[in-house]
C-alpha cells in the first residue's frame, strides 16, 4: 500500500518550495536562502526535553555554521505562537537566545519533506536536510523521536560537502581518519596511463586509493 505521508525529496533533487510562517516572519524556502548553504531540521514538538537540548546545541554552534556560510532553519508542526513562547522560555530559563527562524509547518509541508511517519504518530520525526546554494538537497538524515542528534556531525557534514565539491572525496571519520588523517581522496583514474601516474604524483595505498593534503582556505 502506498504511504502518502512519506514523500521525501531525494539527494540531488530541488528542495521543495515552501511558503511558511516562521518566528522571523513569512519565508519562502528555498528561494529566500538561495546563494547560501542551509540546514533545515525538524523536531517533534515544542516544550519537549530532547528537542530543547537540540535547539540549544544548534544555537551554541551557530558561529561555526556562520563561518562556513550555512544558515539554520528549525521546523515542527506546532503553531508559530508556540514556537515564539518556547524560544522565549529557552532564553529566560536557559540563557540561550535562539537566533535562527523556526518554521510553523502544517501537515502538507511535513508531507512534502517526508517528516510524518504513521507509526510515529502526528509529530514530525527528527529530519535534517542540508541544501546547497543552488537549492539542491545534498544530504538527508532521519532520527527517531527518542534519539537526539549529534550537531557536531551536522557541522562536519556541511564542511565535508563543501570540500568534496572542490577537492575530493571525504574519508570516514574525517578530519581524523585512521588511514589518511585530514587528507582527501582523489577520484579514481579512468585509464591505465593515469593510474600509473597517480602512484608517482600522490600518496597512496594503490593507484585506486590515492590521497592528498586538504587545501586550506
Amino acid at each position: 500500500m502506498e504511504n502518502n505521508n512519506f514523500n521525501m525529496p531525494l539527494l540531488g533533487d530541488e528542495f521543495p518550495n515552501l511558503d511558511v510562517a516562521t518566528t522571523h516572519g513569512r519565508m519562502n524556502i528555498p528561494e529566500d536562502l538561495k546563494g547560501s548553504w542551509f540546514v533545515l531540521f525538524s523536531h517533534p514538538a515544542d516544550f519537549t526535553p530532547v528537542c530543547t537540548t537540540e535547539f540549544v546545541a544548534f544555537q551554541k554552534r551557530k558561529d561555526q555554521f556562520d563561518k562556513i556560510g550555512c544558515k539554520l532553519v528549525g521546523m515542527s508542526v506546532d503553531q508559530v505562537f508556540s514556537h515564539i513562547k518556547w524560544v522565549q522560555w529557552i532564553k529566560e530559563e536557559l540563557g540561550v537566545t535562539i537566533e535562527f527562524p523556526v518554521v510553523a509547518a502544517d501537515e502538507k509541508v511535513a508531507k512534502k519533506l517526508g517528516m510524518l511517519h504513521e507509526v510515529k504518530g502526528s509529530n514530525t520525526v527528527r529530519a535534517v536536510f542540508i541544501v546547497d546554494p543552488q537549492g539542491k538537497v545534498r544530504l538527508i538524515m532521519y532520527y527517531p523521536q527518542e534519539i537526539g542528534r549529534n550537531i557536531d556531525e551536522v557541522v562536519r557534514s556541511v564542511k565535508a560537502l563543501q570540500i568534496s565539491d572542490n577537492q575530493g572525496a571525504i574519508p570516514a571519520g574525517w578530519p581524523d581518519n585512521e588511514l589518511i588523517g585530514n587528507n582527501v581522496i582523489l577520484p579514481p583514474a579512468t585509464d591505465v596511463k593515469a593510474a600509473e601516474q597517480r602512484i608517482k604524483d600522490y600518496d597512496n595505498y594503490d593507484w585506486w586509493f590515492c590521497h592528498k593534503p586538504l587545501e586550506e582556505d
